[in-house]
Order: C-alpha cells, then structure tokens, then sequence
C-alpha cells in the first residue's frame, strides 16, 4: 500500500524533472481523484496528472510509480501520441517498463451493485445497471440461460 504523501513527492518530483523543463514551471500539477475504473490520468486541458486515491491504497510504491511514468511520458508525447510508438519511445526513456499497471476492476469492493449469474460468477457495476446482461464468462453474446441478476449492496 502506497502512501499518499509520499506518492505526491514522487509525482511533483517527476513533474519538476521531466516536464517543467519542456512547458514551464509550475504549469502541469498533480492530484487525486476518485476514479474506480482506472489507474491514473493524463488531462492535457487542465495540465494535471491525476492517480486514482483508490489504486494507491491498494497497490505498492513500484506499481504506483510506474503509473506516474505512465502518465508523465503521456504528457511529454502529446495528446495525439496515444499509446503509439512514440509515446512508448518516450515511456521507455523514463524508465516505465511497459505492460498495463493494472488489469480490471481496482476498486471492485466499493461497487455499489453486485451481480450473480447462474453459474456462480460475480460481477460489479458502479452504477445501477438499467437492461438486461447475461455473463460474458459463460457465453459468448447476449443469452437469457446466462442473464445476471442485479443486488444492491
């Protein structure tokens, strides 16, 4: 488990190295957000690197900075770099050592409905599910012997 202090040091640290010397001081900034889904963010509007304060109470220091490189070589690449050659070019200079941070739901405990097939698997959703779904796990599209059925926790 990270510690958020510490995670913010790393953060403006790295945004002190590598990106204040290409845009200026003080013009990217750093934060948390409440983001469930995904790991970190790269807002090239609003020039702020966000991580999710969910993922890096769960994750370890490692993890967590390899996020913040991610994030860092998004900004350094541009916003139509995506996650192409030049973007992993410049990642890889950072020291990021590729791969996806994470895979998957990081906050699946804090879902606020839980769903069952009949099967046995279980499923998340942050937000009340409004149709009809069946598990993916167990067929391929949509089919009512495999439909989900929706509690709230």
């Amino acid at each position: 488990m990270a510690d958020l202090d510490r995670v913010t040091v790393w953060a403006r640290a790295l945004i002190r190295t590598h990106l204040d010397p290409v845009f200026g001081t003080g013009t990217w900034s750093f934060g948390f957000d409440h983001a469930k889904r995904r790991a970190g963010l790269c807002d090239y509007a609003k020039r702020r690197i966000t991580v999710s304060r969910h993922l890096a109470a769960r994750f370890d220091d490692d993890e967590i900075h390899q996020v913040l490189l991610h994030e860092v070589a998004h900004a350094l690449a541009g916003v139509h770099a995506g996650h192409g050659a030049s973007w992993r070019r410049v990642a890889r200079e950072l020291g990021y050592v590729g791969g996806r941070t994470h895979d998957g739901e990081i906050a699946h405990e804090l879902a606020s409905w839980i769903g069952v097939c009949p099967a046995g698997h279980e499923h998340a959703r942050f937000r009340r599910p409004t149709r009809e779904s069946s598990c993916a796990r167990c067929a391929r599209g949509f089919s009512r012997d495999h439909l989900i059925t929706w509690r709230k926790r």
